[in-house]
């Protein structure tokens, strides 16, 4: 579990024990004419002091932060506290006089808050409260209280480990995804600027060749649709709203299917690209449909400083002169409402160029702040 921002609370609890051990110290000595075993009052502090000592030590170590030095952490405090009806009395307890751990019975409670969080920083308090209570006949106000800013210092102190933990993680996280978005988009910028354009153009140019020519076109495809396809795959999961177009239209990419991007990201807010996603597949849909399941088809992304262009284009029959109106008025409104009415939304537009027998290109064109 990662602890770098968990070091300064331990530093802390450390200050901490030395801090009460020296008010029990000072304490004790105050006191010690009154106790019923003044003698044993001795051996008592040497624990205290010897133990605070091998704490500070111990826990300085995150190895050694696990349930055996906090078992034994929690019940050399509870040996102390259960000690002091005998080392001090009953009837001086009574009187108002402080236990042998008095405030240095809070480090444990601190300890594993740390170390665990807010559940078991209230356990620890509980039970070291409980036993403070148990040494006296009498309850008073003063011993209430003690035990509810125990409880009150277990919980807020776990909470606040808890705290350091999920941001540490965080944090590790976020580098780990910016070092690999570095990464990737230095391969990207590689790949783009050599081997997918090379695999571009053979596919291109071979494309109506016969032959081993239109065979080596065809590797020559699926190898670029595969490489985008790990590009894809291997851009982390930028935190925050957005997510790159880029990701989204690489989903489409098949043999038949070219696409053609910036190397570097083009952000959108996660709705945006989304719809802008769905308008390109639906546009992808209609090449299939009428140019049939082997058409070819191209998608070109441009990053532009006031939006993004997204450019369809196939190799078809082309639609004829007044086919869209018609579609519409016959209720078939794929055009209208997958592409035009999802760019529409997003204050975007659509501009369809069809010749006959020359193919269609379909460009969606979406501001950067979408409507």
């Amino acid at each position: 579990m990662p602890d770098a921002l968990q070091v300064p609370l331990w530093r802390a609890i450390a200050v901490f024990r030395f801090a009460s051990m020296a008010f029990v110290v000072v304490s004790v000595i105050r006191n010690v004419r009154d106790y019923t075993h003044p003698v044993a009052a001795v051996p008592a502090v040497a624990v205290l002091v010897l133990w605070s000592v091998a704490t500070a030590a111990l826990y300085a170590r995150p190895a050694w932060r696990h349930w055996p030095l906090l078992l034994a952490d929690l019940l050399v405090t509870l040996a102390l506290l259960l000690a002091s009806p005998w080392v001090v009395g009953r009837t001086a307890l009574d009187s108002g006089a402080p236990t042998l751990a008095v405030a240095w019975q809070a480090g444990p409670v601190l300890t594993w808050a740390v170390s665990g969080g807010r559940r078991r920083g209230a356990v620890a308090a509980v039970i070291l409260g409980a036993a403070d209570l148990l040494v006296r006949d009498k309850l008073t106000q003063s011993s209430i209280t003690g035990l509810m800013l125990m409880l009150l210092a277990g919980v807020a102190v776990g909470h606040v480990a808890r705290l350091t933990v999920e941001s540490e993680q965080r944090l590790q996280r976020a580098a780990e995804l910016e070092a690999a978005g570095r990464e990737r988009e230095r391969l990207a910028r590689g790949i783009h600027d050599s081997v997918l354009q090379v695999l571009a153009m053979v596919q291109r140019r071979g494309a109506h060749l016969g032959g081993e020519a239109g065979e080596l076109a065809r590797l020559a495809g699926e190898q670029e649709a595969a490489l985008r396809a790990l590009i894809a795959t291997s851009a982390p999961t930028a935190p925050g709203p957005d997510i790159d177009l880029r990701a989204v239209l690489d989903r489409y990419a098949t043999p038949e299917v070219s696409i053609a991007a910036p190397a570097t990201p083009v952000l959108l807010p996660a709705q945006v690209a989304k719809e802008v996603g769905a308008a390109v597949g639906a546009a992808l849909d209609n090449v299939v449909r009428h140019c049939g399941g082997g058409a070819r088809a191209w998608v070109l992304l441009e990053d532009e400083p006031d939006g993004v262009v997204v450019s369809v284009r196939d190799e078809g029959p082309g639609i004829a002169e007044g086919r869209l109106a018609e579609a519409a008025g016959q209720g078939r409104l794929g055009v209208a409402q997958s592409i035009r009415g999802r760019i529409a939304d997003l204050g975007g537009t659509v501009e369809i160029v069809s010749e006959p027998g020359q193919g269609t290109e379909v460009e969606l064109r979406v501001p950067r702040v979408a409507a």
